[in-house]
């Protein structure tokens, strides 16, 4: 039987011989050596079964805890999007010429150098931006909550960060504060506030644009990592996530960008995974991880849906004309008729959606989308 160490260590301070003080302390370190080594042990084989326990309990939740969390969600039904960001300044044009395709993704499909698609953040100032009136128009529509780019593709984000400055508090527009802005103005009108957060991001130092691509949206769309860069661009995107969470609780966050060849499953889960740990009741979309096998906590068909029931939860989110962001010559907008039918029909089959609107560079609402908004609202009251 072991001494306990207080009883070695009064032993060294009787009148003993040299030689049995050696006996003491050599005892004395081996006791000490395998406390130490029995620590190592559990650090290095305890802890990360533990933890991969906790892995799994967030990514094989039972059916019953899944659907207490996301209960509020599908009771929802209804929300709006919002893409906003510099890409909004130019309104689907770029030196006096009109740009095809979405207008969010304008320094894809116009192929702009990332140095000089940063310097619209000089001009950036939505001084008509009005978050009041955005959550009263989506409460007054029958919607339960919002979603906003917090980040898009381009890599602007719409809050100050602390880990870049390529941010809203670089423009002229500092001082103002869009997703506390609008954060405030969702809990005044009983709405969820949620983010949207791009997995890519065209500005960061980690990633370039894929000389081997044909056209400009695959240059982009496909941008490549950097050697030796992911990492780095993990830690990034896990501490901009964590400012979105503490600084404005957000209740979802709507992930993008998962085509790209450099992230995989395991990626996302294990983004998927630390954002459970810092919120557990939080929800993530599909496209955390692979949208086409991942199919937590809820999958997100764009511009279309399923026609019956899925045995997972979506939401399918939807334009009101046919760009995300807001694009001066597009007026190709859905009627309330419509946008009201295909409400009913994807309530209908188990699913929310969640429906578009493009803010100017002013940060103004087009009155189109105001219209058809307060229209389809006045059609679920009737």
């Amino acid at each position: 039987m072991e001494l306990p160490i207080f009883k070695l260590l009064s032993l060294l301070h009787e009148p003993t011989g040299k030689h049995q003080q050696r006996q003491i302390i050599y005892i004395y370190k081996k006791i000490i050596m395998k406390k130490i080594v029995t620590l190592f042990y559990s650090l290095v084989f305890i802890t990360p079964i533990s933890y991969s326990q906790e892995i799994n309990s967030y990514l094989n939740e039972s059916q019953e805890d899944i659907d207490k969390r996301l209960e509020w969600f599908a009771d929802a039904k209804y929300g709006l999007f919002i893409h906003f960001g510099l890409y909004s300044q130019l309104g689907g044009e770029w030196k006096g010429k009109s740009i095809d395709h979405y207008a969010e993704w304008i320094q894809a499909n116009a192929d702009i150098a990332a140095q000089e698609y940063a310097m619209l953040a000089t001009t950036f100032n939505p001084k008509d931006f009005d978050a009041d009136f955005i959550a009263e128009t989506a409460r007054a529509a029958g919607m339960k909550y919002i979603v906003i780019t917090s980040k898009h593709h381009e890599g602007f984000c719409l809050w100050d960060s602390e880990y870049t400055n390529y941010d809203v508090a670089s423009t002229p527009f500092a001082g103002r504060d869009i997703l506390a802005e609008l954060s405030a103005a969702c809990k005044k009108q009983g709405l969820k506030f949620c983010t949207y957060y791009s997995i890519i991001d065209w500005h960061h130092p980690s990633q370039e644009r894929n000389i081997d691509g044909n056209n400009g949206g695959s240059r982009w769309g496909q941008v490549r990592m950097k050697t030796g860069k992911k990492q780095e661009y993990i830690t990034y995107m896990k501490n901009q996530i964590k400012e979105l969470i503490e600084k404005y609780d957000t209740e979802i966050l709507w992930f993008d960008g998962d085509w790209v060849h450099w992230w995989n499953m395991e990626d996302g889960q294990d983004l998927y995974t630390y954002i459970r740990e810092l919120k557990p009741e939080i929800i993530i979309n599909n496209r955390v991880a692979k949208r086409a096998v991942f199919k937590k906590d809820f999958g997100t068909p764009e511009q279309e849906h399923p026609e019956g029931a899925l045995k997972h939860y979506w939401e399918a989110c939807y334009t009101m004309n046919d760009s995300w962001g807001f694009k001066k010559n597009d007026n190709n907008w859905k009627s309330a008729e419509v946008v009201y039918e295909k409400l009913k029909e994807i309530n209908n089959n188990g699913g929310n959606l969640l429906l578009n609107i493009g803010p100017d560079g002013n940060g103004k609402v087009p009155q189109e989308s105001v219209d058809i908004l307060l229209e389809v609202g006045k059609k679920l009251r009737d």
